[in-house]
């Protein structure tokens, strides 16, 4: 019948007496709060109040109504109220999903401090290499590196770029120089394998003819970093968490059909679930902190 902002003005030119007060204690323009006034004067057929040079006075039917707008303002906060709280105390088990490179890498100091934040939600956490059916409720969320997710009622946000491109140790530089061309990476040994990363990464290695670069091959991408951290040669891997490594050198600038998004993704019957809603806003902003960083 009427808008609860058209309501929310009568309460507020009622308790001021003026719809320069009332304007004021709504951070609206005193406009505003005079075409709300005659807007709910219109639904309701009914004169709230009368126009005088010294202000807004009620009419007897402004008195009225007054009872019940108040109840209407008093229900509307314990609504909001409980449902702050919810959100406040929103417990439970929440299933992420991600790569094992980025379990290990960026994600541990992120859920720590979630941790400390909401200790009444319980993260667990899914490396699987094979992605995660999230409409069949394989997982509540999660973190992808991806041109473009595919998946059916998927939703969720790009919450940065995520070049691939190839990196040694500081070790190894020291000890073989960094080949800073896609010529000299023929030279030089490669690290392969990684689990779920070696499929793009063999593709990539085809690509320039260096198949046969390859020494050794590990079959989780945890093994394919502690490979390169040791020194036995290069390897590929996500600029988000390589460059943050302090022991590894980018050897050659990524090219812009190796760039992939950092995907944060859950499905749209789980968006407003708030323990669902409480970990993706906190995940999306430290990732797209460290993403700016």
């Amino acid at each position: 019948m009427f808008d609860w902002n058209d309501l929310k003005s009568f309460l507020a030119v009622a308790d001021t007496g003026s719809t320069l007060a009332a304007a004021q204690a709504l951070r609206v323009s005193q406009t505003t709060v005079a075409r709300r006034i005659a807007a709910l004067e219109a639904a309701t057929g009914l004169d709230l109040f009368e126009r005088r040079q010294t202000g807004y006075a009620l009419t007897a039917v402004g008195e009225a109504m007054l009872a019940s707008a108040v109840a209407v303002r008093e229900a509307a906060d314990r609504f909001e109220d409980a449902a702050g709280a919810r959100s406040r105390d929103a417990g439970g088990t929440v299933s992420l999903t991600t790569m094992e490179i980025f379990a290990v890498t960026v994600l541990p100091p992120i859920l720590r401090d979630l941790r400390a934040a909401h200790p009444g939600i319980h993260i667990h956490l899914d490396t699987s290499d094979e992605p995660r059916d999230l409409a069949a409720g394989a997982a509540d969320i999660a973190l992808r590196s991806s041109k473009q997710p595919a998946g059916a009622g998927l939703v969720g946000r790009r919450i940065a770029d995520n070049p691939w491109t190839v990196y040694c140790s500081r070790d190894y530089a020291d000890r073989h120089g960094i080949p800073h061309s896609r010529e000299q990476l023929a030279t030089h040994p490669f690290i392969g394998g990684g689990g779920g990363v070696w499929e793009p990464y063999l593709a990539w290695l085809r690509q320039y003819r260096l198949e046969d670069s390859v020494v050794m091959q590990y079959d989780s991408a945890s093994g394919l970093l502690a490979g390169v951290r040791a020194g036995m040669g290069l390897t590929i891997l996500p600029a988000f968490l390589a460059d943050r490594e302090p022991d590894l050198i980018r050897c050659i600038p990524p090219k812009a059909e190796d760039t992939t998004g950092l995907w944060l993704l859950t499905h749209e019957r789980l968006r407003r679930v708030p323990r669902i809603r409480i970990v993706l806003d906190f995940l999306a902003n430290a990732l797209a902190k460290l993403g700016r960083e």
